[in-house]
């Protein structure tokens, strides 16, 4: 009889613990998945020619969860992209369901001489698309480079301001600020930063990100 009772009471007891355990777990809220943001850009983002801890999307997740924030940054970035070929690739390259995209393009544009006229229509049309899409966006401008002569530089460096202001969203002037033409901050091919031209970049723009992260809040 003894031994019933304490086998009823250690049953009992178990019973009890597992629905103490249910109700703890149902009270407590659910862990929100991380923010996702998509990065569409060309090698510049994409970590061309280092060292995948090294890249850019990488070294700025990084950064975002030093701050304390917890966002999830996907590299949608190819290497040798124009304006042109990032819209051609914007569907499948920014699924369903993300809420924010830093738009990194133009540079290819720029080194191979595109007319602007292009490139303003094809990021003009991203960013018609995204926001179409309720999808929060930062635009990094790009600048010609100066052997490009002052013609094609005023033509084409206004692209960028202009069409943020047109549909409103966040912008980051000059995506390469303070590392295009530092040699120690770019890979020998003058064009691509390297891990320290691509901390410098981070530290640039992490306050226009977090910026884009409170408008996801």
């Amino acid at each position: 009889m003894h031994n019933a009772i304490g086998k009823l009471s250690s049953q009992s007891m178990q019973i009890l613990l597992a629905l103490v355990l249910l109700m703890t777990t149902a009270i407590l809220p659910a862990r929100a998945a991380p923010l996702e943001l998509v990065v569409l850009g060309d090698s510049l983002s994409s970590g061309y020619g280092l060292d995948p801890a090294e890249g850019f999307t990488i070294v700025l997740e990084q950064a975002l969860r030093d701050e304390g924030l917890d966002i999830r940054i996907v590299n949608a970035g190819v290497a040798g992209d124009t304006s042109l070929q990032g819209l051609a690739r914007l569907d499948w390259s920014v699924p369903e369901g993300t809420k924010a995209v830093l738009v990194e393009l133009g540079a290819n544009d720029a080194l191979r001489g595109k007319d602007p006229a292009e490139t303003e229509k094809a990021i003009d049309e991203i960013l018609t698309r995204l926001k179409a899409r309720g999808i929060h966006v930062l635009l990094a401008g790009m600048l010609a480079p100066p052997n490009m002569g002052t013609d094609y530089e005023t033509r084409f460096n206004p692209i960028f301001p202009r069409l943020a202001q047109k549909h409103g969203v966040l912008f980051y002037p000059f995506f390469l600020e303070n590392v295009a033409g530092n040699r120690e901050l770019n890979q020998a091919d003058g064009m691509h930063p390297n891990a320290q031209g691509v901390q410098k970049i981070v530290k640039g723009i992490l306050p226009s990100v977090k910026a884009l992260a409170e408008q996801l809040r």
